[in-house]
């Protein structure tokens, strides 16, 4: 078996059917397996499992909650395949995926590999909102697209491949949650082995999550990453600082307007409106790019007022990040 799906789930059944059924579907013909990991979840997904059993090679494992990373971990020491593929529950995999996997590696073998994330026409407003927000080149999702090679790409969880070669070697994720899986590209790096982004190997990412949800999950973000910093100085980039300098630029021009000075303000509201417009035309909707101004304001607030955060109590006042930012790491 080449291919073995590692799928950690908490508390979200109904997501899980979707995603089976979208494994379901499959064209591709060789055989491969999934790997259910129930993560603690107080609404267990094993009914679920079941209904699917005889139309996918199936696992199902419940555990004690120890978080997403340890729990893909634990699906991939049980995983039989030779490749592992990691998605999110919340994800719904397009029919082709596992076949422009498998062609791309074919093509070009590599041992950890990355995909987009897209969003289906029966999304929600505001799922397609922030899935814009997530991805656009006019915001970090850009940014960090822009600023990664091809074939330097840091993979996210959501749609992720690692060989069992390359998780036998790092020992898999880390218990830091969010950021573990730049922390384990970097890693993977400096034991010897590539990352690279699969450009046609994308999923529909739903990101089920409402406005607080999605602040907190953004401001998380932005503490994760000046502590990778920290741990890894030699890959710390200007980019990842935009979303601060963003936030303390549009202080600094409302400051400026005691000065009748509004220039400064008259260019994010230039950027706000192309915001607009390039999601009202690439959705398709005018209430998605009002959304959009939404979203993308509530992304670059919480990520950079997290960033700052970190930045003082890691870089700043050399705080060990367990102990300034206990939520971010999990207890194995």
């Amino acid at each position: 078996m080449l291919f073995s799906l590692i799928i950690p789930v908490y508390n979200r059944p109904d997501e899980v059917d979707e995603l089976l059924e979208s494994l379901s579907q499959q064209d591709y013909t060789d055989n491969f397996e999934v790997v259910i990991v129930e993560d603690g979840s107080e609404l267990r997904c094993d009914d679920v499992v079941r209904k699917y059993a005889g139309k996918l090679h199936l696992s199902y494992s419940f555990k004690g909650n120890s978080g997403p990373g340890d729990s893909r971990n634990y699906g991939m020491k049980k995983a039989n395949g030779d490749y592992f593929i990691i998605f999110d529950s919340d994800c719904i995999i397009p029919k082709s995926y596992l076949t422009e996997v498998a062609k791309a590696l074919k093509e070009n073998y590599v041992d950890c590999f990355g995909g987009p994330d897209a969003a289906l026409d029966s999304f929600s407003d505001i799922q397609k909102a922030i899935n814009f927000a997530m991805t656009s080149f006019l915001t970090t999702g850009g940014i960090r697209g822009g600023s990664e090679k091809i074939d330097k790409f840091q993979p996210r969880s959501f749609n992720m491949g690692l060989s069992r070669k390359a998780f036998e070697a790092s020992n898999g994720y880390g218990n830091i949650h969010p950021g573990e899986d730049p922390d384990l590209s970097i890693r993977l790096w400096n034991l010897g082995f590539e990352t690279q982004l699969f450009p046609k190997a994308f999923v529909y990412h739903k990101r089920r999550i409402d406005w607080e949800k999605f602040t907190i999950q953004v401001n998380k973000f932005g503490k994760a990453r000046p502590i990778l910093n920290s741990w890894y100085p030699q890959y710390n980039k200007l980019t990842f600082f935009f979303p601060s300098f963003f936030i303390i630029g549009l202080l600094f021009a409302v400051v400026l307007l005691i000065f009748t000075y509004d220039v400064l303000l008259q260019l994010y509201f230039v950027y706000f409106l192309m915001i607009f417009l390039v999601s009202t035309y690439k959705n398709k909707s005018f209430k998605v790019g009002l959304l959009s101004i939404k979203a993308v304001w509530k992304q670059f607030f919480g990520y950079g007022t997290g960033f700052i955060e970190s930045f003082i109590k890691v870089i700043i006042l050399n705080q060990k990040p367990q102990e300034a930012f206990p939520e971010l790491f999990f207890k194995k």
